[in-house]
Order: C-alpha cells, then sequence, then structure tokens
C-alpha cells in the first residue's frame, strides 16, 4: 500500500519534526510504503534543510510544497491533496495537522479502516475528548449546538483523517475544500465514516489560531451551507409570522378599549419586523444561490498557480 501523509505548516518546524519522529514507528508495522508532504503555507521562519528528523525507516521521503503566500491551513490542505492527485499515484492520503494534537498513533487505526471500506468512503477522526482549556471547551460546544440549529448537521470531525484516491479524485472538482474540508465532505456526499479518537497536546510552539481565526474557522464552515441555513431561516420566520398574526386575531377577541388598541399596535410592529427579516433571508438565499453558478476556485484546474517549489 502506498501512502502520503499531507501535513500543512506555517512555522512549526520543531512540532512537525518531532510529529514525523513519533509516526515514523507508529507506521513501521503498517504494511504501508510511505512519504511525508509538508505543505509550507507562507512561513516566516525559514524550514531546516532536512524537514525531518535523521534515522526515519517507514517514512522513505519527506518533501516541502512552498506555497507563494499564506493561504490559512484549510487552503493548504486543498492545494496539497490536488498535488498529490494530479502528480502522485498514492493509494491513501493522510490529512492531519503538524502539531501533535492528531496523535499520530491513530494514524495506523485510520489506515486499517480505510483498507476494510476497500477505499469507498474518507475514514475522519472524530474527538471523543479534546485537551483544550474549559473556556475553549464550552465555546466549542456552544459552536456545536449552533451548528446543528443552522444546519441539521452534528460537529463530530476536523482535519485529521485519510482520503483514498477514489475519493480523492472526487475532491478535486469540490470547490468547498478551499474554504473547508471537512464540511466539503460532507457537503458533496462523499462516502465517509469515523472512529473515535482523543486529541493529544501539543508537541512545541505555540498555536498561531488565535480567538478570532477559531471564530473565523467556524463561520467558514456554517458559510459551506449557506443556502440550507437561509432556507432554515425563511421556514422560522415564516412560522413566526404565522404566530404574530395568529396571537393578533385572538387579541381582537379577547381584548377591547385601550389595551387592544395597545396590543394591536405592538403586533402590527412585530409583524413589520418579521416581515423585513423574511425579506432579508430571502435575499440571502437568492444570493447564495446565484453565486452558485458562477465561476468557483476548481481545485483541479487552480491549484497549481499557488505552488512556489517542491523540493
Amino acid at each position: 500500500m502506498t501512502t502520503a501523509v499531507l501535513i500543512p505548516i506555517f512555522n512549526d518546524w520543531e512540532a512537525v519534526a518531532r510529529l514525523l519522529g513519533m509516526l515514523d514507528p507508529a507506521l513501521a508495522d503498517s504494511g504501508h510504503s510511505v512519504e511525508a508532504y509538508l505543505i509550507d503555507d507562507g512561513s516566516v521562519e525559514v524550514p531546516p534543510e532536512k524537514p525531518g528528523p535523521a534515522g526515519l525507516t517507514a517514512i522513505s521521503a519527506v518533501r516541502v510544497l512552498r506555497l507563494r503566500r499564506n493561504l490559512g491551513h484549510q487552503r493548504a490542505i486543498a492545494i496539497g491533496l490536488m498535488y498529490l492527485l494530479e502528480k502522485t499515484a498514492f493509494e491513501y492520503v493522510v490529512v492531519m495537522d503538524g502539531d501533535g494534537e492528531d496523535d499520530p498513533a491513530d494514524v495506523p487505526r485510520l489506515l486499517a479502516r480505510a483498507r476494510k471500506e476497500e477505499g469507498r468512503s474518507v475514514v475522519f477522526a472524530e474527538r471523543t475528548r479534546r485537551s483544550e482549556s474549559v473556556a475553549f471547551q464550552v465555546l466549542y460546544h456552544l459552536y456545536r449546538w449552533l451548528h446543528l440549529v443552522l444546519t441539521g448537521l452534528r460537529v463530530r470531525v476536523g482535519n485529521f483523517s485519510v482520503v483514498p484516491r477514489p475519493c480523492l479524485e472526487r475532491l478535486g472538482v469540490v470547490s468547498e475544500i478551499w474554504s473547508h474540508y471537512a464540511a466539503a465532505v460532507f457537503k458533496a456526499r462523499i462516502p465517509n465514516v469515523s472512529i473515535p479518537t482523543v486529541r493529544a497536546r501539543r508537541l512545541g510552539g505555540q498555536s498561531k489560531m488565535r480567538f478570532v481565526g477559531l471564530v473565523t474557522h467556524g463561520l467558514t464552515a456554517l458559510s459551506i451551507y449557506g443556502e440550507t441555513i437561509g432556507v432554515r431561516l425563511l421556514i422560522v420566520l415564516a412560522a413566526l409570522l404565522l404566530l404574530v398574526i395568529g396571537c393578533g386575531f385572538s387579541g381582537i377577541w379577547l381584548l377591547s378599549g385601550d389595551v387592544l388598541g395597545w396590543s394591536l399596535l405592538i403586533v402590527a410592529f412585530l409583524i413589520l419586523f418579521v416581515l423585513q427579516a423574511l425579506a432579508m433571508a430571502m435575499v440571502f438565499v437568492i444570493f447564495i444561490l446565484a453565486g452558485r453558478q458562477g465561476t468557483a476556485f476548481l481545485p483541479i484546474r487552480d491549484y497549481a498557480h499557488f505552488i512556489l517549489s517542491v523540493r
């Protein structure tokens, strides 16, 4: 079995070297011929001449794809996947972060499940327990609830996954991977399964993802389902409008005098407010649907423009 390990990197060269040193023995008995591809996402720090540690045995080569500019880890993943699709013939691609929070010990389990699926499904690592602070976990659970309410889908996975080549070929025309890899897999209805894992701790350095970046990342995932969110808002607002109108008619029958007048005035304002919100939601849906007709980023066609060098 031939396998590529795809890791987006922004300055975390020390951490990724330690990661490769842990990944190598984990893959020793996997039966896979492995190469590592580090996607240098416009790092400010100059990468070392040999980004991997000495003495690797299971990993036969470590290659660095340097991007022309910093694009963010989701777009770096998209470019790396398309490079591997067009320039190599690997049967499986392991996507993981370079800071060590994706545990190398889980990679053989993901690969084993991918082989069991016979290349038909993307295999994700599902987080059963996280290692972040309590505050982060509270905010994360709030985000998961919001995502479920707005899209009807549960947030279960991140980047850590194995992509068989047949699924990689399908991703070549899924423009949404330019924004969010995992959400794009679900949106394109590419078959996928998941296995439970525990998120590990960073191997070194500080996370480059700040609070604003995390919020942006979450909202980007939601934007993949823009038309679904818009239609759900339309349904909720239409139901709210009917409820307000129903309350208004009930007030006419049950109330009288000044109380009736004030009640009808309040109901009128509420109807006006809901109608405005309904109109805005409809414009939002039409805008999203119209945008789908334009020329989008086509991964297999456009990725090469962003690669500066490969070594």
